[in-house]
């Protein structure tokens, strides 16, 4: 699945997470929208999550998540996979095209339509059209500085922006403390 319009990124690092994203919202080659917030706070806080795709249909993907983090607790792992296996199975969401980058303060998760269920060894998340750009910035922003995990975002998202012509440098991020 290609996903367009959009950039997420999250990282958890020295014990706080961050997750933003850009604003840019596209119809086919024409900008609609430049301060979209895709970010989203879950169990009081403690959960971030952020989507890329169709609006409509991450957003159908975000309350199934959400009601699968309150039916198993706040065990993001368990409601993570039990998301991803409704996703594939249900034929109604296995339609859905969109993706889900979750983000707590100690644990990191992707998850996909195909039923993929994601989690980076280095607590670095990325989804969407600009998602590798970021990525690749993050990567070496966490390695070679001290910066925050909200500044890594800030300033990783921002290079994204640079290069990827579905994602702007209006930013929205969320943090989660300790």
């Amino acid at each position: 699945m290609k996903v367009r319009s959009t950039t997420i990124l999250g990282v958890i690092k020295d014990g706080k997470a961050a997750l933003g994203g850009d604003g840019q919202v596209t119809l086919g080659n024409t900008v609609m929208k430049h301060n979209s917030k895709k970010i989203r706070k879950l169990l009081d806080g403690k959960v971030l999550c952020g989507f890329a795709g169709s609006t409509a249909d991450a957003f159908t993907l975000l309350n199934r998540f959400e009601e699968k983090l309150e039916a198993y607790r706040g065990n993001i792992e368990r409601a993570v996979v039990e998301l991803a296996k409704d996703w594939r199975t249900d034929k109604y969401l296995r339609r859905l095209e969109a993706m889900l980058a979750i983000i707590s303060n100690k644990k990191a998760f992707i998850v996909s339509g195909t039923g993929d269920v994601i989690e980076p060894e280095d607590n670095i998340v990325a989804i969407g059209s600009g998602g590798m750009y970021a990525l690749a910035a993050a990567k070496m922003l966490k390695k070679h500085s001290n910066l925050s995990a909200k500044e890594i975002v800030q300033e990783a998202l921002n290079t994204a922006a640079e290069i990827c012509i579905y994602t702007n440098d209006k930013i929205t991020i969320e943090e989660i403390d300790k």
